[in-house]
């Protein structure tokens, strides 16, 4: 029985006054609190009430009739729900539109004169009065739970409760799971017998511990059972839809059962008319089969038994790719179908000696094309001799492994260029070239040159139809390479599991077995499930279809050789006896190392080439006869050797550095000549020379004017019979003149011859550009010795070196410097950039040619400041004036002008008198200073004012020298 919920229950909650934790509860209506009266544990499990009894307990409170009764708790108001209209197709998004409908929002309504304007500060005050009681009331809300949950959470508590309460009045024994009262132990603890008489008689005190006994007994089992029937009444709706569903199977149980025995009839009768006769008719069919497998393994032996003979017949027309195409197939045949055949146990050994014999014949044979297309005549044609037959060897001996083939047409192309007919037609021995004059060995080098070419060539082409070869093969394998992946890809498909036709087929041959051929009939049904186009089958060929091919082909090899291109092409094409071919020939990185081979042997001709081209070279110059050639032969010589070496680099795409190199050994010693003939040359000139102004020759001036338009060369020699033109007395240069002597004029020629020499000789540059520096440091060095160290007085016998000398020697010098930095900038265009670290020379010279220049000019000062030391030593401040000293002085300077102003530049003259002026200035100075003349206005102040002012005079009337003076104030000055 349940407590009675009151309907009138206030939703506020209050403390309860006993609540020890403070949890609050709601106030019950006293009139409508019902109380529950406490009863015992009953001793017997009570019957159910009947009657008044029943009618009374029904009607009480219960929770399964009162659960979906409505109160007041349970009225909710949606009002959007309640007041939105279904019917109107337009929803606005405004609450009250949504609402009340449209209207609403059309119609205006006036507010009330009569409402205030209400504002949340109306409703401060009450916020704030009730601000504390809210608090109050929402931390209540957290700590006090729901009293619907409460109830039922008490109910079932309280049941269960109960329950266990009543459980535990049993005693634990009854609990046990190895109760049972046979054991005496168990018998006696659950009847006391100590409480009965032992004598037998029955007491009325024993009466009633019986009676007490039995009812606490019949208590326990009540108290049980109220308890089992609590759970069973908990478990009854899952315990009833069980047995249900046990009788549900049990009915279903049987028709399956009905249901396969009909099936199992049906299907006895089903095999017994429509399987057993196809059935019949597959192993029939598969018999047949068996039968034409057997005869094409019959064929097939037949053409085994045919391959030796057919090998031999293509050996007879050197056809070696057919011969061993059909002994690799015949080989795999005997493998993979006809492994295990008696009559065919010595095959395989006698085909594989065949292959050796095969192999031999094929580096014999390539060895006898090599000897005789190199020793051909270089006049014919430059076509590649039998070019099948190369390619039908080189594929063979790829075939084969046999990569070593280039160093045989190595060996035989170093001995085809030793032999002297094979490179030069009227090749002389070497003491017959020593007797040749230039021009008939110049041709006889010519000779050797194009034969070489042709030999080149011819080497070339036969090198490149090899390397096609190679390149195809590689090619071959990559394709195969591709088509085996492809495959594999469409093979991984194919036999992807869980198709049903692969799933029949093997069913069938499960059913169908006989013997030994389930796995060929397994084969046959994926091969025609895989064979989805015309396309595959025709790119997968097997080696008994390429045996009877290559069979086929073989009989007919006699009719020419074009079988042996058809035969390499069919060996060439991918898919053709898979698993031979691949095994065969070489790897890639082997085929690319072959290819590597090929190139290196085309750069070992080209070596060999300029190894003999060397020899004819050294024959002739082993008396020294090219060192004695002009520059033009030598020109010529370098020219012809240059263009040989280039051509065998676009031929070869090698540079070979032997020919070259001996050319460049020669070049140096003929520039070594070529040096020491000009050096020694312009030392017999400075030695000759007077160091007096020579005339210019009108060649000369034209020479000198061609490198101011930047043509660094010497020109042309004009045909005899022009005009004569008149020397002139000055070289002109860029506007300016210059005296020079003859040696300069020549030296000129010289530097030029140089440069000419380096235009035509590329090579020999940088030595060339050291023997030009060493010859113009020769010439600044041997002409300060003649001129500023007076050497000239003892070679040339000259009297004394005179101003002029070393003015026109300070001139020459000045040319020289000009013409440095066009020599240094010709020189730069044919050098490297490695190479530009050479050039400092230039830079050096410059210098030197500079310094000697300054110490030119510091002579002629020298000269001149002697000169005053000697004249004004003996100056005295006396009349009459001008004085003698100051006229000598005068005449000095006059000369010194004479001589300088037509060779020197007016700059350079300025320049140097103002030097000499200023030596004149410090010598009257102390001359001044010892005889104790000062600038106080006396006579001697006067007579030296008048001195000063003559040689004033005449030097200011001498050309360029109209500003010169000797400035009396700063002489007084200083001296004071």
């Amino acid at each position: 029985r349940l407590d009675n919920k009151g309907s009138s229950s206030s939703p506020v909650p209050h403390p309860s006054s006993g609540g020890s934790e403070g949890i609050f509860r709601k106030d019950r209506d006293p009139s409508s609190r019902h109380y529950r009266p406490i009863h015992s544990l009953p001793d017997v499990c009570p019957k159910e009430p009947t009657g008044e009894a029943a009618r009374g307990l029904c009607e009480g409170p219960s929770v399964v009739a009162d659960q979906h009764r409505w109160t007041v708790y349970n009225s909710k108001v949606n009002l959007p729900a309640a007041l939105n209209d279904p019917r109107l197709a337009k929803r606005e998004s405004d609450f009250f539109t949504k609402s009340w409908g449209l209207d609403f929002a059309e119609t205006e309504v006036m507010p009330s004169f009569y409402l205030p304007n209400i504002t949340k500060e109306h409703f401060g005050p009450y916020l704030q009065e009730t601000a504390q009681r809210e608090k109050i009331h929402e931390r209540c809300k957290n700590i006090c739970p729901n009293k619907d949950e409460l109830d039922a959470v008490s109910s079932i508590t309280n049941n269960h409760d109960k329950s266990r309460t009543e459980l535990e009045q049993v005693p634990k024994i009854f609990m046990k799971p190895d109760f049972a009262l046979d054991d005496p132990t168990t018998f006696n603890a659950v009847l006391p017998w100590s409480h009965f008489n032992s004598a037998g008689r029955k007491s009325s005190r024993d009466m009633a511990s019986s009676r007490l006994l039995q009812e606490k007994l019949s208590h326990y089992l009540d108290v049980v059972e109220v308890s089992i029937a609590r759970q069973i009444s908990l478990r009854s709706e899952a315990f009833f839809h069980a047995m249900s569903s046990q009788h549900e199977l049990q009915d279903r149980l049987t028709e399956t059962a009905r249901a396969v025995t009909v099936l199992r009839g049906r299907t006895a009768a089903i095999e017994r008319i429509m399987c057993e006769g196809p059935l019949r008719a597959l192993r029939q069919a598969l018999t047949r089969s068996n039968c034409a497998r057997l005869h094409n393994k019959l064929k097939l032996m037949a053409a085994v038994h045919q391959s030796q003979p057919t090998v031999q017949l293509l050996l007879s027309t050197s056809e070696f790719v057919g011969a061993l195409e059909l002994i690799a197939t015949t080989k795999e045949v005997l493998q993979q179908e006809l492994q295990g055949i008696h009559s065919f146990r010595h095959l395989g050994s006698q085909l594989c000696e065949m292959e050796k014999l095969i192999d031999k014949m094929m580096v014999e044979d390539f060895s006898m094309y090599s000897r005789s297309d190199l020793s051909r005549s270089l006049e014919d044609d430059g076509q590649v001799m039998e070019k099948d037959r190369l390619e039908s060897l080189v594929f063979g001996l790829l075939r084969q492994r046999k990569l070593d083939f280039l160093d045989i047409y190595s060996d035989e192309m170093i001995l085809a260029a030793k032999k002297p007919l094979s490179v030069a037609k009227h090749f002389a021995m070497v003491y017959q070239m020593r007797l040749m004059t230039f021009p008939q060995w110049f041709e006889l080098l010519k000779s050797v040159f194009e034969n070489f070419i042709l030999f080149l060539k011819r080497i070339k082409a036969t090198l490149s139809v090899v390397r096609n070869v190679v390149l195809e093969a590689l090619d071959s394998n990559q394709k195969s390479r591709l088509l085996e992946r492809a495959a594999a890809a469409a093979g991984g498909l194919a036999e992807a599991p869980g198709t049903p036709l692969n799933q029949g087929e093997a069913e069938l041959a499960y059913l169908t077995h006989e013997g030994l051929f389930i796995s060929d009939a397994l084969n046959d049904a994926q091969l025609n499930l895989g064979a989805g186009g015309g396309q595959e089958q025709s790119s997968t060929v097997g080696p008994r279809q390429a045996l009877s091919r290559l069979d086929g082909c073989g009989s007919d090899s006699a009719s020419g050789t074009t079988e042996s291109s058809s035969s390499r092409e069919h060996a060439l094409q991918p898919g053709v006896a898979t698993g031979i071919s691949e095994d065969m020939m070489p790897s890639d990185l082997e085929l690319g190392r072959v290819a590597n081979n090929i190139q290196e042997l085309l750069y070992t001709a080209s070596d060999v080439s300029h190894d003999r081209c060397v020899k004819v070279l050294m024959a002739r110059a082993k008396d020294g006869s090219l060192e004695r050639l002009s520059s033009a032969e030598f020109v010529f010589l370098s020219q012809a050797v240059e263009g040989f070496v280039r051509d065998t680099e676009e031929l070869c795409c090698r540079r070979s550095v032997s020919l070259r190199g001996a050319l460049q050994s020669q070049a140096n010693r003929f520039v070594h000549r070529f040096h020491e003939e000009r050096k020694t040359k312009l030392s017999l000139l400075l030695d000759n020379e007077r160091w007096k102004q020579a005339e210019v020759p009108a060649e000369f001036q034209d020479l000198v004017n061609s490198i101011a338009d930047g043509r660094i060369t010497l020109p042309e020699r004009k045909p005899q019979g022009t005009e004569e033109r008149k020397p002139s007395d000055y070289l002109h240069i860029d506007g300016q003149k210059y005296a020079v002597v003859g040696t300069v004029l020549l030296l000129i020629r010289i530097f030029l011859e140089y440069c000419q020499c380096v235009n035509d000789i590329p090579s020999i540059s940088t030595d060339m550009l050291t023997r030009l520096s060493d010859l113009l440091k020769h010439f600044n060095s041997r002409s300060c010795q003649l001129v500023l160290g007076a050497g000239a007085l003892q070679v040339v016998g000259l009297k004394t070196i005179t101003t002029k000398n070393l003015a026109l020697a300070s001139r020459c010098l000045q040319l020289v410097v000009h013409y440095i930095p066009v020599i240094r900038a010709h020189f730069e265009t044919k050098l490297t950039p490695k190479q530009y670290s050479v050039l400092r020379h230039f830079d050096h010279i410059t210098k030197d040619y500079n310094d000697h220049i300054a110490e030119i000019s510091a002579k002629l000062v020298s000269i001149m400041d002697s000169m005053f030391e000697k004249v004004l030593s003996k100056y005295e401040v006396k009349a009459p004036m001008p004085s003698a000293c100051f006229r000598n002085v005068c005449k000095q300077m006059a000369k010194m002008h004479e001589a300088l102003y037509e060779l020197l530049p007016e700059e350079q003259a300025q320049m140097l008198f103002l030097r000499i002026n200023a030596s004149l200035k410090i010598h009257l100075k102390r001359q001044l200073a010892r005889l104790g003349v000062h600038h106080d206005g006396g006579p001697q102040h006067g007579l030296v004012t008048v001195d000063v002012a003559f040689y004033t005079e005449n030097v200011q009337s001498l050309r360029t020298l109209e500003k010169l003076d000797l400035n009396m104030a700063e002489i007084w000055e200083q001296k004071r």
